[in-house]
């Protein structure tokens, strides 16, 4: 037996067995629901399956996709920088960022796919008819092509060929931080949602990216050594440590964002301050207030100061937390953006749009974290030597 095989049969009987194959089942279960909301909303029609309307176009699952696609990015980015600048602490799990990236992209996918009515359209229209005049198109253009190079480079870093792989990392990388600024520009293009128009949320996207690729590695890297019953080695811990300073610095920076958007919101149009309104004291002030600024910034950013980095436990509960929070902050700018409708102030028009997710949606969006999740054991399973000892070669 080569040593290749030997070390990778070593490494398939270290998990914990249970753990392991619950968590793997529970995974491929979520994805066999949210499939089967999908195709049962292709067939009732995904007007009565779904939640969205006329006036509320965009839901919950076009959240959960901007949610995915952007940890993706965070991941890839932080992947290409740290293989790019070799020596640094987060070089020991960049390989593991590689193949989250790609779950994530693919959860992304999945989700997208589900939702759409027509789903096959998607790819003809992206290849078949271009449109470089729209972000949409442009969007599905840069993630497919990124989501290919790094299947690319992940068969270059298991077949040990690490320069190529790392020359492609980089192209992955320029290519998803494009994509994902574009995903921002998709909202931020749309003048006729002045909660979204405007400049700044590309960049507000690419913050978001960096603090939830950091948050996913920690929580990963974490989850890995678990599986395994093992304590987390002292390389590993080290890569956490800086994954934390990641998100102390990227929550800092969204904290100030917020701020001064909310500043302007205060001396915008009424249309603008309506919006905020309903994050502040409306129908998501809840979500608001508790889920994003307090669980997913406040918190995590507190836990980490008074821990000064140096617990394990701490580090993967604020990821934890940066997660739960960032999945509402992408729920709550996609149905803050639509809550006031275009034609406010007629006569016979609401005040608010109303959007409540449905059974069929809720399933849709918890097959991503399926795929993501099973890609997950997967990919510790079959690569987990990859994932750890590259760094030691």
């Amino acid at each position: 037996m080569s040593s290749q095989s030997h070390a990778a049969v070593l490494e398939a009987g270290s998990f914990r067995k249970v753990q392991f194959n619950l968590s793997l089942w529970v995974a491929l279960a979520l994805i066999a629901i949210g499939v089967s909301a999908g195709i049962y909303a292709l067939f009732v029609g995904h007007h009565h399956a779904l939640g969205v309307t006329r006036e509320v176009p965009w839901g919950i699952a076009i959240s959960t996709y901007a949610y995915f696609a952007i940890i993706s990015t965070g991941l890839c980015g932080l992947a290409a920088l740290s293989h790019l600048f070799g020596g640094n602490n987060l070089a020991p799990v960049a390989n593991r960022m590689v193949w989250l990236s790609i779950a994530a992209i693919f959860g992304a996918f999945l989700v997208i796919g589900l939702e759409l009515e027509n789903v096959w359209r998607m790819p003809l229209g992206v290849i078949l008819y271009p449109n470089p005049t729209s972000n949409i198109w442009w969007m599905g253009t840069l993630y497919g092509l990124a989501v290919g190079i790094m299947m690319v480079e992940m068969y270059l870093i298991v077949t040990r060929r690490f320069k190529l792989a790392i020359a492609l990392g980089v192209c992955a990388a320029v290519t998803e931080l494009f994509a994902n600024s574009n995903l921002g520009s998709v909202f931020a293009s749309l003048n006729a949602r002045p909660f979204w128009y405007g400049s700044q949320l590309p960049i507000f996207f690419l913050a978001s990216a960096f603090l939830s690729g950091a948050a996913a590695i920690v929580i990963f890297t974490h989850a890995s050594y678990s599986l395994r019953g093992k304590k987390v080695d002292t390389d590993d811990f080290k890569a956490m440590q800086s994954g934390g300073k990641v998100m102390l610095l990227m929550i800092f920076m969204i904290a100030i964002a917020n701020g001064w958007k909310f500043v302007n919101f205060s001396v915008g149009n009424e249309a603008l301050g309506e919006a905020a309104a309903v994050l502040t004291r409306g129908s998501l002030s809840t979500s608001f207030w508790v889920f994003e600024l307090g669980i997913g910034l406040a918190l995590p950013f507190a836990l980490l100061l008074v821990t000064r980095l140096n617990s394990i436990e701490a580090l993967s509960l604020s990821g934890l937390m940066v997660l739960v929070g960032q999945f509402f902050s992408r729920l709550n700018m996609v149905v803050a953006g639509q809550a006031i409708p275009q034609y406010s102030g007629f006569e016979g028009m609401p005040a608010y749009n109303s959007y409540v997710p449905t059974g069929p949606e809720l399933a849709i969006i918890m097959s991503g974290f399926g795929v993501l999740g099973a890609c997950f054991l997967i990919g510790e399973y079959f690569l987990g030597d990859r994932f750890r000892h590259h760094h030691a070669e």
